[in-house]
């Protein structure tokens, strides 16, 4: 029996063994961690005889050598077992690619993006949907996409983690609708979408892809491997690119029908989503922009590349208006938690970089109460910095970056920010903050990674979610000893009142 090795144990890995176990090979699994979650995992899976190997990483020493590798979308996909593993002839593949082998039959939407991506994956999704289709969104949003690969097997994805979606994933799937980081895109050597969507590019993970010009390249694979092309034509890097680089795309703008770069696309104009096929084609009004519920004009983006997409594939307006209507938005991106005494409280934490950050600043009504701070990211802050002058009455930082952000803003001239180091200090001090300065948004947009507190941004928005409920329902936390800093006009270290 053929052996197959899959690190990590996440949601993509256990999907990916399962995978591999219904296809006959001998499974093996590792991830270097251990807790009772994991713990958990390892027996429910042994009883499935796939063994599971925690506290430990792949080692590839011995004649017992995996025929595959299969790595879960974390796993950096340059680290030394991996390469070994690549010069020694061991086939190394990302569990996309695995599941794209399994579901190469069926059309697949493929986004990528460096932001954006998540909102135009879930409203692509909920158009398909909406037209009756079975498209479940996969990927880095809602399942992962070897449980889709599982339910075409016979398998339902029911209780095997998948997030999103609610409930098990119907057999007879119709389309594929797949958010693609570039860890993805990196180990997915075959992946060839129906149609691959680029939302925006900025630079953004650069300490695993070292220069942008890579960082580009993984990106371009996806879309170079697709039938079809969509790309915001109002992203700076990807318009200036234009159709020296993508000739046959279809590109979007939300300026209107002279800011097109081809002659064919999706644009806005007198309110709608206008819609032009081919250079010769008559223009064609397809969905009011009014119906989206969701703010900034970044949104609008999202919502050119969605309809595009949906028209690419044949979906009629009736269908694209209905969805639009109904799209409640993505959590942790510009999400509504509730208002407190006429304050808004808006989570955005999946802003983990710079530019993200500063689009949801830009989205929100001023003046702002803004929470920031996180593990920071590599990045020009230029932009962000300008946004926070222009729409913040006070910031508040958590996290390891916090020390730096707090130089960051006196050296531009700002001063009237705290570090707090917690969102547990963060939250009551905004509404605080918000009451004093009558600001109408108190808005978690971090700027920042979560790994310095939190496994991840979800896990961070949860419990801003929660602390913002907990407030507006009358609960305040008791005063909490702080470490003893040096106090300033300029930097504080705030206690919850």
């Amino acid at each position: 029996m053929s052996k197959a090795h899959v690190v990590g144990l996440g949601k993509s890995g256990v999907a990916a063994a399962r995978l591999l176990k219904r296809e006959g090979w001998e499974v093996e699994l590792s991830d270097r961690n251990t807790s009772k979650t994991l713990l958990e995992q390892q027996q429910e899976l042994a009883a499935e005889q796939i063994t599971v190997k925690l506290g430990q990483s792949l080692e590839l020493n011995g004649a017992n050598l995996p025929q595959l590798i299969v790595v879960s979308p974390g796993v950096p996909w340059d680290i030394p077992v991996l390469v070994e593993a690549r010069q020694l002839g061991i086939e190394t593949i990302g569990e996309m690619e695995l599941a794209w082998r399994n579901l190469q039959s069926l059309p697949w939407v493929g986004i990528t993006g460096t932001n954006g991506k998540t909102t135009t994956t879930a409203l692509i999704a909920a158009i398909f949907q909406a037209a009756e289709l079975n498209a479940p969104a996969c990927g880095n949003i809602g399942y992962a996409a070897c449980e889709v690969a599982l339910s075409q097997k016979g398998r339902g994805a029911e209780g095997q983690g998948g997030r999103g979606e609610g409930t098990a994933i119907q057999n007879h799937v119709d389309w594929v609708i797949a958010e693609v980081s570039s860890y993805q895109i990196e180990s997915s050597s075959s992946l060839a979408p129906r149609i691959g969507v680029w939302t925006t590019f900025t630079p953004d993970h650069l300490s695993r892809h070292q220069t942008l010009e890579n960082y580009y390249n993984i990106k371009a694979k996806l879309l170079r491997q697709s039938e079809l092309q969509v790309f915001n034509g109002d992203d700076a890097y990807l318009s200036q690119l234009g159709l020296s680089a993508w000739p046959d795309a279809y590109w979007t703008s939300v300026r209107g029908k002279d800011f097109l770069i081809s002659e064919k696309g999706f644009y806005i104009e007198d309110g709608w989503v206008v819609e032009k096929l081919t250079a010769t084609s008559t223009p064609e009004p397809i969905v009011k922009v009014s119906s989206l519920r969701m703010v900034g004009e970044h949104n609008q983006q999202n919502l050119l590349m969605a309809v595009a997409t949906a028209r690419l594939a044949g979906i009629n307006r009736d269908a694209i208006a209905l969805a639009v209507r109904e799209f409640p938005g993505v959590a942790h991106r510009l999400e509504h938690i509730c208002t407190w005494e006429g304050i808004d409280f808006i989570n955005d934490s999946k802003a983990t970089n710079y530019d993200a950050a500063e689009v949801g600043l830009a989205s929100v009504n001023s003046p702002a109460i803004l929470i920031a701070g996180g593990e920071a990211k590599a990045g020009d802050d230029t932009a962000w910095l300008a946004q926070i002058q222009t729409k913040a009455a006070a910031v508040l930082l958590i996290g390891s970056a916090a020390p730096a952000f707090a130089k960051r803003l006196r050296e531009v001239g700002y001063h009237n920010y705290h570090i707090v180091e917690t969102m547990e200090r963060a939250v009551p001090k905004s509404a605080e903050l918000a009451k004093q300065y009558q600001a109408p948004v108190v808005l978690l947009s971090p700027a920042c990674a979560s790994f310095d507190q939190y496994p991840n941004f979800e896990v961070r928005g949860d419990r801003f979610r929660h602390l913002c409920l907990a407030w507006a329902g009358g609960w305040k936390p008791a005063g909490v000893e702080l470490p003893e800093l040096e106090n300033s006009s300029q930097e504080s270290i705030v206690q919850s009142r």
